[in-house]
């Protein structure tokens, strides 16, 4: 199966590593690249991970043309306010009713909606398990496994960044070093402003929402408060009285609507949100059959994030 990628950052690359060491068992190549910064590459027999790129195209159409591809897969950085310019490359891919895969978040806090019904007229598949959990099979789950079950709401701790900076501040560090941190360990968005202020974690509660909850929200409605006041000295007053805080988004299906919230929460250490240090994540879905069913995931990286991007191909793989 010939894969076309569009963006290749730190996902990408990990992606291509992925595909080359699972090569002879799942035998899907790279035969297209698009990016904004290095050009574009091609190869019918197959690009490997550190490609020689060309002159871009001059369109996301005349990539895509000139591809081959059967499957796209989508991994360019978040632009919050918008989903842009990542929702019109899913859609100049289905107008060519190929299948899509994504791992930017933005589309669906978007306009999942909207691309889930033109994949559906296009005849194609849509999937994006890699953006919330860094691959974890949240969306898997809920669609596969909790048949009739409706979900009332969600709450999560789900940014990294935000974690790795509230732990550096908490060993007395300053804000700056720990997004150098985040930054160095290949975790933050190429604008950890995104992080920190919430917008990740905003985009992220309402992909989850859009995706479970059928809420057709978009970031730009979630109640959102970042970490940026938060200070080391604030954070030893906080630990002398055994409390700790965390970034977290929550979702309630309301009489009024769905409502979504990010805040930093202060919390008891003890409390299984405080828990979730470093990159690890905690998901907890409220629903009405099944109570509460969660889903950690424990110091994901790129390669968790890649490996959901994989996990997808092989189910449209198995479905097309």
């Amino acid at each position: 199966m010939k894969l076309a990628l569009i963006g290749y950052g730190n996902v990408g690359r990990a992606f291509a590593r992925l595909l080359e060491k699972k090569q002879s068992v799942f035998p899907f190549r790279i035969t297209a690249i698009h990016t904004a910064r290095h050009g574009s590459a091609y190869d019918e027999r197959g690009l490997g991970p550190e490609p020689l790129f060309g002159p871009a195209a001059a369109s996301i159409d005349e990539f895509l043309d000139n591809s081959g591809a059967e499957v796209v897969v989508e991994t360019t950085t978040l632009e919050p306010s918008t989903g842009e310019p990542a929702i019109s490359h899913i859609r100049a891919a289905f107008r060519r009713r190929l299948p899509v895969i994504t791992s930017n978040k933005g589309p669906i806090a978007h306009a999942y909606a909207a691309l889930n019904e033109e994949a559906r007229q296009a005849g194609t598949l849509f999937r994006f398990e890699s953006t919330c959990m860094d691959g974890a099979p949240v969306y898997n789950m809920v669609r596969d496994h909790l048949p009739g079950a409706a979900v009332l709401g969600f709450t999560g701790v789900l940014n990294s960044t935000s974690k790795v900076v509230i732990d550096a501040m908490r060993e007395g560090r300053p804000f700056e070093e720990g997004v150098r941190r985040a930054r160095e360990m290949g975790i933050a968005e190429a604008d950890p402003s995104y992080d920190t202020d919430g917008w990740d974690s905003a985009a992220k509660a309402a992909a989850l929402a859009n995706v479970l909850m059928d809420a057709r929200l978009t970031p730009l409605d979630v109640d959102r408060q970042g970490i940026g006041h938060l200070t080391p000295e604030r954070m030893a007053e906080l630990a002398a009285g055994g409390k700790s805080v965390a970034l977290v988004s929550r979702a309630e299906r309301t009489e009024a609507g769905i409502r979504l919230k990010v805040r930093a929460e202060e919390l008891d250490e003890t409390d299984m949100l405080a828990s979730i240090k470093g990159t690890s994540n905690l998901l907890l879905i409220h629903t009405d059959l099944m109570g509460t069913v969660g889903m950690v995931s424990l110091e994901p990286r790129v390669e968790q994030t890649a490996y959901g991007l994989f996990a997808d191909l092989v189910d449209i793989a198995r479905n097309l």
